[in-house]
């Protein structure tokens, strides 16, 4: 799926079930954002199956990101307005799933344009995202060795060696691959803006719609330690805390991914 956003196109996969039609509205919109370097195939897990189960479903690329026209955007902030924009394109508002970087979009868009956002499913974050300078080095210099780096840490123990749901595929592998495929210079620019944004606890606490956190308690990339001050300031939000996955539940654990998205949705 194409639309314009800004004289912009971006690129979304919707689990190949149209969003519009007749019966639109009594489903719900669900904007699925991706983390720094990554594109719209992560949710791979999750897009069809909610297309399936009477949600409309959009895994964005987001700008200058897999398929979506460029620039890259420079900050969570400008990330965020997109999203509304987005919304509005889309005839929101949106159910917002977003992992890591995009945790942070959708915690500041709930935050500044919560007309656009009707709930927040948030994985893989913290209130910092303090970036390893060996990382941002490596990817501020499009070296391969930053996909090296993320995959290796993104992951729990048990995807290392050999699980994953997609017969076939590592979940490193996969990971490298999706990372090794961003455009020069998006990855540095990425990380470096998750580093830099210090705004998600003030933002977390002016958000009033209804939030789930899926939290991987082996997440190296931002430990589940890390989460807790979104949590105590979430007071409202529902934890779902996994015990055998890092960084990226939604690859690692999609099965109970796509149990809490339903639940989360219901709620919602």
């Amino acid at each position: 799926m194409r639309f314009d956003v800004d004289g912009r196109s971006v690129h979304a996969a919707t689990g190949a079930v149209p969003v519009d039609g007749t019966d639109a509205t009594a489903r719900p919109l669900v904007l699925l954002l991706h983390g720094a370097g990554m594109d719209r195939t992560v949710w791979s897990q999750q897009t069809r199956w909610l297309a399936h189960h009477d949600a409309r479903a959009v895994a964005v690329d987001l700008p200058g990101h897999g398929r979506s026209d460029g620039p890259p955007l420079g900050s969570i902030a400008e990330l965020a307005a997109w999203v509304a924009a987005v919304a509005e394109a889309l005839g929101g508002p949106v159910h917002v799933v977003g992992h890591s970087m995009g945790a942070f979009i959708g915690l500041e868009a709930a935050a500044h344009h919560a007309d656009s956002v009707a709930s927040l499913v948030l994985m893989g974050l913290g209130a910092a995202m303090p970036v390893h300078p060996d990382l941002q080095a490596a990817a501020d210099a499009d070296d391969p060795l930053a996909a090296d780096l993320m995959a290796g840490w993104m992951h729990g123990p048990d995807q290392k060696f050999g699980v994953n749901p997609t017969p076939g595929m590592t979940m490193t592998g996969t990971s490298r691959a999706v990372i090794e495929t961003s455009p020069d210079g998006v990855l540095g620019l990425d990380l470096a803006m998750c580093a830099a944004y210090d705004g998600a606890a003030d933002a977390a606490a002016a958000v009033t719609c209804p939030t789930t956190l899926v939290l991987g308690r082996l997440d190296r990339m931002t430990p589940r330690r890390a989460a807790q001050p979104i949590v105590d300031v979430l007071a409202h939000a529902m934890v779902v805390e996994l015990a055998t996955a890092g960084h990226a539940p939604m690859m690692e654990e999609p099965d109970v991914v796509r149990s809490a998205l339903a639940d989360h949705l219901a709620r919602a």
